[in-house]
């Protein structure tokens, strides 16, 4: 069993800022109350729609130093303590299971990453289906922060490696993906087998008219 990131002093998500009205995430059956929708321990402020999209910032208790600069990921302090965790939700979805960050130097985003007292889980030298050559994992409390090298191609088309890093994506854990599919018809991709052994997935797809990507993934004790 992995300890738990704040009993052990270490790092763990308060809240990320999302570019979407409340309404988009209540109308794909999330309980939003204010403003804010809870996913396990981790708020998700729906900011509503404006210039930006995606995730837009985060807040991270047990940063390490002075500073709150990771590799241009828009970070703030937070000295909050851990909420009570949020029930099921009405889609069945339980909590977040990574956070999905793309830089175009893994290595450089990973060091930045450690100086702040990010937990280093380890790094894939594999590729992904999608053709990411290498990804990093961090533990942050209950989640997984997934740092993902951008393919060369990519790379070279949006100006080189100097760029910082930036977040991507969300996927969430679901107790019944079938159910929710039914529930999200017909905005739910059809399921296909994870990355993880045992596991689940399927895409939300534009027409939910959310600003970030969103996957839901069948729970971890699946895993064959």
């Amino acid at each position: 069993m992995i300890e738990d990131a704040n009993a052990a002093g270490g790092v763990s998500i308060d809240e990320l800022v999302l570019a979407d009205g409340p309404e988009r995430w209540s109308a794909l059956h999330f309980l939003v109350r204010d403003g804010v929708c809870q996913l396990g321990s981790v708020r998700l402020r729906l900011a509503g729609d404006g210039a930006a999209s995606g995730i837009t910032s985060w807040s991270l208790r047990g940063l390490h130093g002075g500073g709150v600069e990771l590799d241009g990921l828009p970070t703030t302090r937070s000295q909050s303590g851990l909420p009570p965790p949020a029930g099921l939700h009405p889609n069945g979805v339980l909590a977040i299971d990574h956070v999905v960050v793309m830089t175009p130097a893994l290595d450089r985003t990973v060091q930045a990453l450690k100086s702040a007292g990010l937990q280093l889980r380890r790094i894939r030298e594999q590729p992904t289906p999608a053709g990411a050559p290498r990804q990093a994992f961090f533990r942050l409390g209950e989640e997984i922060l997934e740092v993902i090298q951008e393919p060369k191609a990519i790379v070279e088309r949006d100006g080189g490696p100097h760029r910082p890093a930036r977040m991507w994506g969300l996927a969430l854990t679901v107790e019944d993906l079938d159910r929710a599919a039914e529930q999200m018809s017909p905005h739910l991709g059809d399921a296909r087998a994870a990355v993880q052994p045992g596991r689940r997935i399927a895409t939300l797809r534009r027409s939910a008219g959310l600003s970030v990507p969103v996957a839901l993934m069948t729970p971890a004790h699946e895993r064959a």
